[in-house]
């Protein structure tokens, strides 16, 4: 079994469910990577400040899938905008995944009050431009941190990683993320955890004899989301992937996305700065 797939806005192709490894440590990352893969994953999702890039390149390695076959996704820190750090910052994450390139890399927060989150931007365009990586993209991005990137460079990030699940959607964001045609991808995709004990997600998940996080990603891709639940188990790594043949009804949707109640679990992106972590 594997994802559907979704064309970005510069014609990459990405697998709209992936393995998410926040808080995984090395070994346990190479451990859920390789779970994942057999399974039917081809898209893993990682980041410098995860400390598991090394763990993830591994077990890349080691399944022995050619590389085309694995989307590979990592993230500049926040300490690392600027042109003098940002280089060096890819070449790390790159020599820790033992790849040449990634397929997604992004700006992990915008960190406003710092101010480099544009110049970070123009730096992603160089990087692509020479091939050590496939798509550019941002993470934890508002409206104004999206349009001040487009102004400057007249490009469009091809995805916006940002905190969405039943229960927080920030509308604004994806009203702007549809208007410039950036995907969404969700690193909170079931909310940590939280909105699989939701009763109404419970209802439906019992009806449909699936689980509540099967709902939920399913729930995800009928909005055209690339979700990223996180899992060391590999019963529960291959139960989220089976998500994607789940068919959810137009009503239990509308059900779903009437759970917004726009509490926000994660660091408020206007907000999060170097010196408030």
């Amino acid at each position: 079994m594997q994802a559907p797939l979704k064309t970005l806005n510069d014609g990459v192709v990405i697998p709209q469910i992936g393995l998410g490894t926040w808080k995984l440590t090395d070994d346990e990352a190479a451990a859920a990577v390789e779970s994942a893969l057999k399974a039917g994953y081809r898209h893993i999702d990682t980041a410098a400040i995860y400390k598991n890039e090394k763990g993830v390149g591994q077990a890349i390695r080691a399944s022995g899938l050619p590389r085309d076959q694995v989307f590979v996704t990592t993230k500049q820190w926040l300490t690392d905008q600027g042109r003098k750090q940002a280089r060096p910052a890819l070449e790390a994450s790159l020599d820790k995944l033992g790849l040449d390139h990634v397929d997604l890399y992004l700006i992990h927060w915008p960190c406003p009050r710092q101010g480099l989150f544009l110049e970070a931007w123009q730096q992603l365009i160089d990087f692509r431009s020479e091939g050590l990586v496939r798509s550019i993209g941002v993470s934890n991005f508002l409206p104004d941190h999206l349009d001040a990137i487009v102004d400057e460079t007249g490009i469009a990030p091809a995805v916006n990683q940002v905190e969405l699940h039943p229960t927080f959607v920030p509308e604004d964001v994806v009203a702007k993320c549809a208007e410039l045609d950036v995907a969404i991808e969700s690193w909170s995709p079931l909310g940590m955890s939280q909105d699989l004990n939701n009763p109404v997600i419970v209802e439906i998940a019992a009806r449909l004899d699936a689980t509540p996080a099967q709902v939920i990603i399913a729930w995800h891709l009928r909005h055209g989301h690339v979700a990223l639940p996180k899992s060391k188990t590999p019963e529960r790594i291959a139960s989220n992937l089976a998500a994607a043949e789940l068919q959810l009804r137009p009503e239990d949707v509308a059900t779903l996305d009437r759970l917004n109640t726009g509490h926000r679990l994660g660091p408020d992106p206007a907000k999060l700065e170097p010196d408030t972590l």
